[in-house]
């Protein structure tokens, strides 16, 4: 076996209820003055009373930023470090999917007054310097597993897409309350939990620092989600499948994190770059494609996958490799979810609503090419041709 390190944040709390704790757990990180990132949707329908709530009766002052969007916006970014550096936050809590705790783990280290470097200068791998500010992640959504992992991504123009990516982004804390997912669409819940499935099928197969401790957690995760996703989907109130969902997606989280995810999210990147499609559903639109182009160089890990799930199974790898890619199929046909690009509907600059037009899939392929440090991860090596012909896969 190969020399491997993990990393992961310091704590989880995972029990129902648990935002009730959040004003102790900032006293324990010594907070005074937290900021909570959230969005509109959020705020709109009162999910974060009660975490409010907590921490006012903690005596903590607190500064709400609800301005995240879906696909964060640098400016985004920096208009909520500046407003924090003035008004002297020493604490970041992120509640909400993926873009509000990125956008969390971006101004915790950015509002850090200790902090020199600006968001231009840690775009990429390793590359900020210092420390950052005190943080607390609080999924809202079981999909991303944001709360969980050192990466923030960021839209820096109009259709591209950077990330930044370090271990100082890990979370001081990760808070799972299952009761904050029961109001959750079924089209988002769908969405969130085939994110998490390639979240867990891409870390078990990527070709760098794949490791026996991500292994694990990318196995447990993806029968987790499996097993459940069809229940969140379809009977949103079940507290048992929503508890399940989103342990699942933190573990795929934790997966990824360490060995890092490939060719899906890679080509699903600029469709949420291009056309503002969510990211889950951006990978869910593209994941069949990708799984039978890798088919020839992951046979064995695919069937490995598909005995997880069935553990009494019979077959060769063949086989099993092929039923994993059809189970994952019937996910995403019983989810609800669009089954190819082609159905898709998108606003143009004129607000008028239409499909995808076909010839834009040589664009989308070029700038798939420019996700190198994704491409790298994929079990087998793909070229713009390759990104071609999967996403014209996924049209038709």
């Amino acid at each position: 076996m190969q020399g491997f390190s993990f990393d992961t944040v310091r704590k989880i709390v995972c029990a129902a209820a648990s935002r009730h704790t959040l004003g102790s757990i900032c006293l324990e990180l010594g907070i005074k003055h937290v900021l909570f990132v959230t969005d509109p949707g959020i705020i709109k329908f009162n999910l974060h009373l009660d975490a409010l709530k907590s921490l006012e009766q903690a005596g903590l002052q607190v500064t709400i930023c609800a301005d995240v969007q879906a696909d964060p916006p640098e400016h985004i970014v920096v208009h909520a470090t500046e407003s924090a550096k003035v008004q002297g936050i020493d604490g970041v809590i992120g509640y909400g999917g993926g873009s509000s705790m990125d956008v969390a783990k971006l101004i915790a280290l950015l509002a850090n007054p200790a902090q020199s470097q600006n968001i231009s200068e840690i775009y990429g791998v390793n590359n900020i310097i210092g420390k950052r500010l005190p943080l607390i992640q609080i999924p809202t959504t079981a999909g991303t597993g944001s709360e969980v992992t050192a990466v923030a991504i960021v839209t820096t123009g109009e259709t591209t897409k950077m990330g930044v990516v370090s271990p100082t982004l890990f979370a001081d804390v990760a808070i799972l309350d299952a009761e904050l997912t029961l109001d959750l669409p079924a089209a988002v819940t769908a969405a969130t939990g085939i994110d998490a499935m390639v979240h867990a099928i891409e870390a078990f197969t990527s070709q760098h620092k794949k490791n026996p401790y991500s292994d694990m957690l990318a196995r447990e995760a993806l029968k987790l989600l499996d097993q459940h996703l069809q229940t969140a989907v379809h009977h949103g109130h079940d507290i048992n499948a929503r508890e399940k969902m989103l342990l699942g997606a933190m573990m795929a989280g934790q997966a990824f994190a360490n060995s890092p995810v490939a060719a899906v999210h890679a080509l699903a990147y600029p469709l949420g770059g291009h056309y503002h499609i969510p990211h889950g559903l951006s990978n869910a639109l593209v994941l069949i494609p990708v799984l039978r182009f890798n088919l020839l160089h992951a046979t064995d890990l695919y069937a490995e996958l598909y005995r997880t799930l069935e553990p009494a199974v019979t077959g060769n790898s063949d086989e099993l490799a092929e039923k994993l890619i059809q189970r994952l199929e019937q996910h995403i046909k019983h989810s609800g979810l669009p089954k190819n690009l082609s159905e898709m509907r998108i606003k143009d600059a004129h607000g008028d609503i239409h499909a995808i037009p076909p010839e834009h899939l040589p664009i989308l392929a070029a700038d798939a090419m420019k996700q190198t440090r994704l491409l790298i991860n994929n079990p087998r090596p793909l070229v713009e041709a390759d990104a071609l012909a999967i996403y014209q896969a996924a049209y038709s």
